[in-house]
């Protein structure tokens, strides 16, 4: 593996991980957030619904401006709005106005969500797209394993708005990143095509395509279970296990470390058995995984291990799906790379926030709601799968 293969995936997979890095170092001060601002645990929910639901709606116009005006300045202008949207949270008096910002920064955020994806693709297809696509993941394992330590660090030393100024320095990290160590993957010449009126155009047909829509939900289904899991195992380990802050940041960082680690293996696993077979044993192993869990808690079990140890299990077979359903959905659709990354990110983004929506209907205190959430979006993507990939030829 040559040294510019890795430089890429780390630019691409640090930029990529200043969005969600606003996500991870929040989760443990959610609980904080609400004593200080005198909020409810489901206003409280929100501030973080709006920050994906606007990470899911931007990426609609990142993405065909990628394809239009090249990869880099959409990354510029996203990286500026998100330091701009941070330093609001930071300043943030009521938990309202913390909603509205949350929304303004993760308009910022996506930028970094669509791009890199659509890089990835300019660059490369087939395995070594997935081996650069499972690289960038490793690198954005950065966010979910150290993230919530951090955050949890910083809250318990200098109060949760301090997790906001720490997240506006990651942006201008990003920036001097951005500026010195990532080459333009769109020339000129390939822009020529690119306008609004293909842009909506692209969007047609994408639309039109079942098999490119049946990938793109499959990995949304798996995505939202994590959502689901984000946006209420802190109240669940912290509130209802009684942990601490940094000791929920460690179970958090477990799962995340399980996604990641078993992500790694997407490459040399696609090489040898090809795309579609990985997702569909992994597939199998996953919605298995969390059927068992949601089976265990109807029938009483509600032992603490037990849980983080089929999550860790369950989010180690995600790890496999989510890179090969992405890789597979652009796989025919190089030529609007940008648009297609936008999409997958729009209906992913936002399949997840109305998981969290429906989940936080049934909070009560207790882990079920979160588990059936878990459980249920595994289901689902299972389904999607036997549907999408019926049929499809095993040396893809």
């Amino acid at each position: 593996m040559n040294s510019h293969f890795l430089r890429t995936a780390l630019v691409l997979g640090l930029l990529s991980a200043i969005g969600p890095f606003a996500i991870d170092m929040y989760l443990p001060a959610l609980p904080s957030i609400g004593q200080s601002l005198g909020a409810s645990t489901g206003a409280v929910q929100a501030s973080l619904m709006a920050f994906f639901i606007s990470l899911g709606i931007g990426q609609i116009v990142y993405g065909p401006v990628s394809d239009m005006v090249g990869r880099k300045a959409p990354l510029y202008f996203g990286l500026l709005l998100f330091a701009a949207g941070s330093i609001g949270c930071a300043l943030a008096p009521d938990i309202h106005t913390l909603v509205v910002l949350r929304f303004v920064q993760g308009l910022g955020a996506c930028a970094g969500m669509v791009v890199p994806r659509a890089v990835v693709r300019d660059l490369h297809t087939g395995h070594d797209a997935a081996r650069l696509m499972s690289l960038l993941m490793l690198v954005f394992s950065v966010s979910p394993i150290l993230a919530p330590l951090t955050g949890s660090l910083l809250i318990e030393s200098l109060g949760w708005r301090s997790v906001f100024w720490a997240v506006t320095v990651a942006a201008a990290l990003g920036l001097a990143l951005l500026a010195t160590s990532l080459p333009e993957t769109r020339p000129p010449e390939q822009r020529v095509d690119s306008s609004v009126a293909s842009a909506l155009a692209a969007y047609g047909v994408l639309l039109r395509d079942r098999h490119f829509l049946g990938l793109v939900f499959i990995g949304a289904f798996g995505i939202a279970s994590f959502f689901a899991y984000l946006a209420n195992s802190s109240f669940v380990l912290i509130d209802h296990y009684g942990l601490t802050p940094r000791q929920y940041s460690l179970a958090f960082a477990a799962n995340a470390a399980s996604f990641i680690g078993v992500s790694q293996f997407t490459g040399r696993l696609s090489a040898r058995f090809g795309l579609v077979p990985v997702v569909k044993v992994a597939v199998v192993g996953y919605a298995g995984v969390m059927l068992l869990l949601l089976v265990l808690n109807l029938a009483g079990v509600q032992r603490l291990d037990v849980l983080l140890a089929l999550l860790f299990v369950g989010y180690g077979f995600l790890g496999l799906v989510v890179p090969t359903t992405a890789v597979l959905a652009l796989e025919e659709h190089g030529t609007i790379a940008g648009t297609a990354s936008a999409l997958m990110g729009t209906l992913q983004f936002v399949t997840g926030a109305l998981v969290m929506a429906i989940v936080g209907l049934f909070v009560d205190g207790s882990v079920r709601p979160m588990v059936a959430g878990i459980a249920g979006s595994a289901l689902v993507a299972y389904a999607l799968t036997r549907i999408t990939l019926r049929g499809v030829r095993a040396t893809l």
